[in-house]
């Protein structure tokens, strides 16, 4: 039993240290706009190409711009200068 429980520890531990590694829309440069009334002009931003992007809408309405995330990537914590003294 407390191999059991030790095992499924170590599963438990092992995907949580993989899903940190996901994809965010800073990663990609393009961004579907829908223009679909349901959405409510919702954005979704997860295209590496333009073509990508409009193979996605066509059919339901929208239009593709260029992330305004991209190259910017997640807010970054300002380290401290070494001082050696």
């Amino acid at each position: 039993m407390r191999l059991l429980h030790t095992s499924l520890a170590a599963v438990a531990l092992l995907a949580s240290a993989t899903a940190g590694h996901a994809q965010s829309a800073y990663d990609y440069p393009w961004c579907a706009v829908y223009s679909d009334p349901e959405a409510g002009g919702a954005q979704s931003c997860y295209y590496r190409t333009y073509a990508q992007c409009m193979q996605t809408i066509s059919g339901i309405g929208g239009y593709c711009i260029a992330s305004p995330y991209y190259g910017h990537g997640p807010p970054q914590r300002q380290r401290r200068a070494y001082r050696p003294y």
